[in-house]
């Protein structure tokens, strides 16, 4: 072990190491606290992360992969990923490193201390629950640790929601059965469901889903509400000041807010809607795999989703859809010559000519404008808007 007394001690390790062959910059690392399956231990469930590195505290970073190296963990050059049991020597190696730090690292303080300092109490059995995860590139995720890695990172806003790769997570992540936040095999829980349910310990299953709960791994912002814990998915994100009601409503993952918002439908995946808009009681906005040719949808700021409407592409800023209503790629709409004069006034940049008919993909991302439905023809028409879209403030 190095012998690291003052913090220029530190410093000087932490260069040294930045220096040498082995050491790769990650993109982001983390300690993860793993569920094993209960018929099969070395099948990860889930991974709980109680602070994650997103492109930042370099340093520990150093003093992370020295502490592998000396415990006989080899970082390969070449990988995008890497996960590692948690052991005694990496523990008491990294300890020794971060002597100078350990009486400060409290409260906010050396978070990453703070972890070395729980994890050299734990005695050896639960110290196997524990894995150290590094990311060196945002390459498709290829551990049950990486993935819940980026959920966290989109979950707590270090990644902007859509940037990060997915591909291939549905895969990775293991269908399991929640109670609460503990996940259980199926395959265990069918081949103990007799004896389970003999001794009246059979779980009270909450879901089954390859994805738990937002709420089970991530504390919102003061002034967000979430009624129901089922209707946010880890990954989602949610800005402050945002409201999911109850009922109809539903966040999933890689998708969210940027302000606050009153979300009382679905917002699916990759699905993003700027702050100050109100997702109306049913409202739909479609995902990449449900209408949209695969584009994901943006809302603007302080737009207005009627109730029931179903909107399948990207929004400008100030727009509404009445309730009831489908605003997809191919829906035709009727534009009167003076609306369109009005619309064009209101997005200058859009070099369309004018007539009768457009499709919605030709109305993708312009702002104030109206979609609605003649009662009396039936006929789907587009207006400028002129009504402001406002949220009551005291309730976001």
């Amino acid at each position: 072990m190095s012998s690291v007394i003052t913090k220029d001690d530190f410093f000087a390790l932490v260069n040294e190491i930045q220096s040498s062959p082995y050491y790769r910059q990650p993109l982001a690392f983390a300690i993860a606290r793993v569920d094993r399956g209960q018929k099969d231990p070395s099948k990860i469930l889930q991974a709980t992360f109680p602070f994650i590195n997103w492109e930042e505290n370099y340093a520990s970073a150093a003093i992370f992969q020295k502490a592998l190296q000396e415990s006989g963990c080899l970082i390969p050059l070449d990988e995008s990923e890497v996960v590692f049991d948690v052991n005694r020597n990496f523990v008491a190696e990294a300890i020794s490193y971060c002597t100078p730090w350990l009486d400060e690292a409290v409260g906010e303080a050396h978070k990453n201390v703070q972890v070395m300092k729980y994890l050299r109490d734990l005695p050896e059995e639960e110290l196997a629950n524990f894995r150290v995860v590094f990311l060196f590139e945002d390459a498709k995720p290829k551990s049950v640790e990486a993935v819940y890695l980026k959920l966290y990172a989109l979950s707590q806003g270090k990644a902007p929601l859509r940037s990060l790769n997915l591909d291939g997570a549905f895969g990775v992540l293991p269908n399991v059965a929640w109670e609460g936040r503990k996940p259980y095999e199926l395959e265990w829980l069918r081949e103990n469901e007799l004896r389970l349910k003999m001794e009246g310990n059979y779980p009270n299953i909450d879901a089954v889903d390859k994805f738990p709960r937002y709420l089970q791994h991530v504390i919102p912002a003061e002034n967000t509400r979430i009624l129901d814990a089922a209707k946010v998915r880890m990954g989602a994100q949610l800005a402050p000041g945002t409201t999911v009601m109850p009922g109809a409503s539903y966040v999933n993952f890689n998708a969210g807010t940027l302000g606050p918002c009153m979300v009382e439908g679905r917002i699916s995946s990759s699905a993003v809607v700027g702050k100050g808009s109100d997702i109306g009681g049913g409202a739909s906005i479609l995902g990449v795999l449900s209408g949209t040719s695969g584009n994901p949808i943006t809302i603007g700021e302080n737009c207005l989703l009627g109730a029931n409407s179903v909107t399948g592409i990207p929004l400008g800023d100030g727009c509404i859809v009445d309730a009831g209503i489908a605003v997809l790629e191919g829906t035709k709409f009727f534009i009167a010559p003076e609306e369109f004069k009005k619309i064009k006034e209101a997005n200058p940049d859009w070099d369309a000519q004018y007539k009768e008919l457009f499709k919605g993909i030709e109305l993708a991302g312009l702002s104030g404008i109206h979609f609605r439905q003649d009662s009396t023809s039936g006929q789907m028409k587009a207006f400028r808007s002129c009504k402001e879209v406002k949220l009551n403030e005291e309730l976001h």
